[in-house]
Formats: structure tokens, sequence, C-alpha cells
């Protein structure tokens, strides 16, 4: 069903849209870095590892207009990138307390997933690798965040600031 693939496509544009527009919000209205840069530490990543590793297409590929790679182009891009950017995004929500938001990601990534390894658009090991280069990028994201001592926004203190409330507590 062609038409059913397609549709299922754009509306996973949507989703990848959605995920987008959160984290820039995040970053512009919230003053809140985190996912930004997780996103752009996830994506460079991708970028290298794409250049670096060439995998041909799933002989059983079911392309659609919405699709990338369109046509006969090297499947290149190692890791789902958007597997990892609903993974960012949702940490960033629960980190913040939107949970039920968090939860929605989470049902409509786990719909991206299927759909994907049903019309074989990535491998089972990219979308696994997905969702733990979502993580393994706001962790890092969030360390580098406290090796500067930025503020992230997210109503926590960074660690050396913790460390200074703490010795002033403990000097008191």
């Amino acid at each position: 069903r062609p038409w059913l693939n397609s549709l299922l496509a754009a509306l996973n544009t949507v989703f990848v849209a959605m995920q987008a527009a959160y984290i820039l919000w995040a970053v512009l209205a919230e003053q809140r870095p985190r996912a930004a840069i997780a996103t752009l530490m996830m994506f460079t990543c991708r970028g290298l590892l794409g250049c670096s590793t060439q995998l041909p297409l799933p002989a059983e590929f079911l392309g659609s207009g919405m699709d990338f790679p369109v046509g006969n182009v090297s499947f290149f891009l190692f890791y789902s990138g958007h597997v990892a950017g609903a993974v960012i995004a949702s940490i960033d929500m629960r980190r913040v307390g939107r949970r039920r938001l968090a939860v929605l990601y989470d049902t409509l990534n786990l719909l991206q997933f299927v759909r994907l390894l049903a019309c074989r658009g990535h491998y089972t090991i990219d979308l696994a690798v997905g969702v733990g280069a979502g993580l393994v990028f706001d962790m890092l994201a969030g360390w580098y965040l406290d090796s500067k001592n930025i503020d992230s926004g997210d109503n926590r203190c960074c660690s050396s600031c913790q460390k200074a409330l703490v010795s002033q507590k403990l000097t008191s």
C-alpha cells in the first residue's frame, strides 16, 4: 500500500518538525541550551560517521516521496537521527517536568521506529543506536555545560555551583 507508506512518511516528517520546533523553543524562548547542544553534537557525530561508513540501501526498502534516501542513493547515515532527536527532546521534557508531552513524544517515537522497520527505512541497529545516541549526547551536553559552569536553564545548578553551595553551607 504505497499510499499508506506515503501518509506515514508525511506524519513522520511532521513529528521531526515538532522535535525541531521544541528544541528551538527550548533554546531561544526558554534559554535552555542543553537539548540544542545535544542535537548539534548528535548530528555532527552522525555526519562524521556518514563520511566514514556507507551502508547500502536495504534490499526491501519501501521508500516514498517523503523519505530519504530517494532513489538508489547510498544509505550512509549510520544511526537514526529521527529517533535520536526524539529521545533528546523527550529527555529534555522530563527534565523540566513536561511528563505528558514526553510520553507523547516517546509514543510517537515508538510508532516512528515501527514504521522505519516496516518500510526498511533503517536497519534495526540504526534505530537501536539512535536511542542510545540520544541518551549519550544528552549526557555529554550536560557534562559540557557543567564544565563551562553554564546554567542549562533546567532549574538545577551546574556541578560547580552545587559544590560552592555545599562548601558554603559547611563553612557556615
